[in-house]
C-alpha cells in the first residue's frame, strides 16, 4: 500500500524470501497484491489469493492492474456518494421540524419519506405552530424538485410561514405574504401550501390553499371525506394572486390529515380518485394510535415501492375531553 506498486508472488517460496511468516498465516500458495489508488492516492488493497501455485503472465498482470485501476474509481465514488448523501439527509432534517410542539387538546404525528430516486432529499414541509393558549396553526408544503435548490427554498418557506404565524395573521395573509416572498426571490421553483389556523376557543378551524392537494376530515362517526378549499394559484407565480378561505367547526373527536401530492400522485391515475380511495382508507384505519394509522396509510398507498416524489403527511385530531 505504500509502495504503490503491485506485487505477484507466484509460489509459497518466491512469498518465503520476502516475508517469512505469511504463508504460514493463510495456507494459500500464491498471490497477487493489487494496491487501490485514485488520484495518486492510496485507498486500499485488494489481495487475491491462490490455493496452488499460479503463474501470473504479463497479460494477466496487465489485466489485474487495470481492474485494480476499476475497483478504486468505484470505491471512490461510492465514498463520495455516501459523503453527499449524508450532507442530503443533515440538510433534509434540519430544514424539518426535529419535534411537534405539545398542544392541549390536539393529538399529533407526522411523517417525511424522501423520493427513493436522486439525492433522497425534497422540497416537502410540514409544521405545527403554538399560537399562544388557545390556537394552532398546521401548514404543509411542496416546493417542486428534489435537490438542494428546493431543500433549501423549502427552509426559507418553512421560516416565513413561522414568521407570520407567530403574528397571528390570517390564513389567507399568511399565504398572501408568502406569495409576495417568492415572488421576489424569484426561484423558478413554485410551491403549494396548505395553511390551517385552529382556533380551541372558538372551536373553529380556517383552511386556506395554495394550490395543494385538499386535507382529509374524519368526522367520529367514521365519516371522511376532502375538505372542500378553493385553492388559490401555487405561490411564486402571481405577486397579486387572492387565497380564499374556508371554514369548518373544530369538533372532539375530529381528524384531519394534511399530505403532499406524492402520497396520491400515480401516474394514469385521477387524482381526484387517488385522494377518494385515501378518504376511503383513512376512514377504515384505527385511530387509537396515530404514528401506526401514517404507517398504515402508507403501506395501503404502496409506498414502499419506488417513489418518484417526496411525501409528507401531517395528522391532526382534536382530543375529547374525557
Amino acid at each position: 500500500m505504500s509502495s504503490g506498486i503491485p506485487a505477484f508472488f507466484a509460489s509459497v517460496e518466491e512469498m518465503l524470501r520476502d516475508y517469512p511468516e505469511a504463508p504460514l498465516i493463510s495456507g494459500k500458495q500464491a498471490w497477487a497484491f493489487l494496491p487501490l489508488i485514485v488520484s495518486g492516492r492510496p485507498v486500499g488493497v485488494c489481495i487475491l489469493s491462490y490455493d496452488g501455485p499460479h503463474e501470473f503472465p504479463a497479460e494477466e498482470r496487465a489485466v489485474m492492474t487495470s481492474l485494480a485501476g476499476l475497483i478504486a474509481q468505484a470505491f471512490d465514488r461510492a465514498r463520495l456518494y455516501d459523503i453527499k448523501h449524508e450532507l442530503a439527509h443533515g440538510l433534509q432534517q434540519a430544514l424539518l421540524p426535529r419535534s411537534l410542539p405539545t398542544i392541549a387538546g390536539l393529538r399529533v404525528a407526522a411523517r417525511y419519506l424522501p423520493a427513493t430516486r436522486g439525492m433522497e432529499i425534497g422540497g416537502d414541509f410540514y409544521d405545527l405552530i403554538r399560537l399562544g393558549d388557545s390556537a394552532a396553526a398546521a401548514v404543509i408544503g411542496d416546493v417542486q424538485g428534489h435537490n438542494v435548490a428546493a431543500a433549501a427554498l423549502m427552509g426559507q418557506v418553512r421560516t416565513g410561514v413561522h414568521a407570520h404565524a407567530t403574528l397571528g395573521t390570517p390564513p389567507d395573509q399568511v399565504l398572501h405574504r408568502l406569495n409576495r416572498l417568492l415572488t421576489d426571490l424569484a426561484p423558478d421553483l413554485f410551491t403549494s401550501c396548505l395553511y390551517a389556523r385552529l382556533d380551541f376557543a372558538r372551536a373553529h378551524v380556517t383552511l386556506a390553499s395554495a394550490g395543494h392537494p385538499p386535507p382529509l376530515l374524519r368526522l367520529p362517526d367514521g365519516d371522511t371525506r376532502p375538505v372542500a378549499v378553493p385553492p388559490g394559484p401555487l405561490l411564486g407565480i402571481d405577486p397579486d394572486a387572492v387565497f380564499p378561505v374556508t371554514g369548518i367547526p373544530l369538533t372532539p373527536g375530529m381528524l384531519l390529515a394534511f399530505y403532499t401530492d406524492g402520497l396520491v400522485e400515480t401516474p394514469g391515475t385521477d387524482l381526484d380518485d387517488s385522494i377518494t380511495q385515501l378518504a376511503r382508507h383513512l376512514a377504515a384505519v384505527d385511530d387509537t394510535d396515530l404514528d401506526g394509522l401514517i404507517d398504515t396509510l402508507l403501506r395501503k398507498a404502496a409506498t414502499t415501492v419506488q417513489r418518484t416524489d417526496d411525501i409528507a403527511l401531517l395528522v391532526l385530531q382534536h382530543a375529547t375531553h374525557h
